[in-house]
């Protein structure tokens, strides 16, 4: 049994085979509709069936930022992957990642996590998940409140989904936010997380998104720390999924500028 560079452990031949399998499980759960494994009496929608149990308000040094960097000397980046549209993308991704032994992290809306259970819990089990929302909302165009129930919301369709609670990592849909809006989400115990490069392939093909440009963008803010934004799932236009076409080469490209990989949870790493 070998570590990834996320902690998790990985074996050869019978893991592999087991990923196969779970991806070809969540492959045919999505496409029959089979039930989600909720509890009785569990809303699918919203996954409220925990409580909500309150976590501990974030306090400095990570309180009041919206984090757009590791700090670190070293050359790796953390690649990211926000889960708000659909699942099209999922066994490329997880196919690449796996194979290419690349740690990542995951960001699921709770409306993700409801409605891809199987496959939120399969991601869950090898990478850090945090929390983008219920419903994708622009922060700042929605009451405190509202704001408030969307967090709440999401946590418990997640802790529904993949069986544990997301990580203490929140990220505001579209990158949207005011200090107001990051002092509300440190107080729910969350540290928000935006990029410093985004690969911009949600745009799709119909909208100029290529494996070149995703790499030339990355390539292009490459820094020590460097939070790299991509999507899973495909452009509702074309329905392509360029991040996930890309992400093989991505990988190849930065390794060839001598970077490695990281996780989010580096942001809780002493310094």
């Amino acid at each position: 049994m070998v570590a990834t560079a996320d902690g998790s452990a990985r074996g050869g031949r019978p893991a592999r085979r087991q990923l196969l399998r779970g991806l070809a499980a969540v492959a045919g759960a999505t496409a029959l509709g089979l039930a989600s494994g909720y509890p009785a009496g569990a809303d699918v929608r919203t996954g409220r069936t925990r409580g909500g149990a309150p976590r501990p308000p974030i306090t400095r040094p990570l309180a009041g930022r919206d984090v757009k960097v590791l700090r670190t000397t070293e050359q790796k980046v953390a690649l990211t992957f926000d889960c708000g549209s659909d699942a099209a993308g999922a066994e490329a991704i997880l196919r690449t990642l796996w194979d290419q032994w690349v740690p990542a992290t995951f960001f699921m809306t709770g409306i993700f996590a409801a409605d891809n259970p199987h496959l939120a819990r399969h991601i869950a089990r090898r990478y850090p998940v945090g929390n983008h929302s219920m419903t994708h909302p622009s922060f700042p165009a929605i009451s405190a409140e509202r704001r408030a129930e969307e967090i709440r919301s999401a946590a418990d369709a997640i802790e529904t989904a993949i069986g544990r609670p997301s990580e203490p990592l929140f990220r505001f849909p579209f990158g949207l936010r005011t200090r107001p809006c990051i002092a509300e989400v440190n107080a729910a115990g969350y540290v928000p997380v935006k990029w410093t490069v985004d690969t911009a392939g949600w745009k799709g093909a119909i909208g100029g998104a290529t494996t070149t440009t995703v790499i030339d963008r990355t390539v292009q803010a490459l820094r020590p720390g460097a939070i790299v934004l991509m999507h899973l799932g495909s452009t509702p236009e074309d329905h392509s999924a360029v991040d996930a076409a890309a992400l093989p080469a991505l990988i190849d490209t930065l390794r060839s500028h001598a970077y490695g990989f990281t996780t989010l949870r580096d942001l809780f790493a002493p310094h």
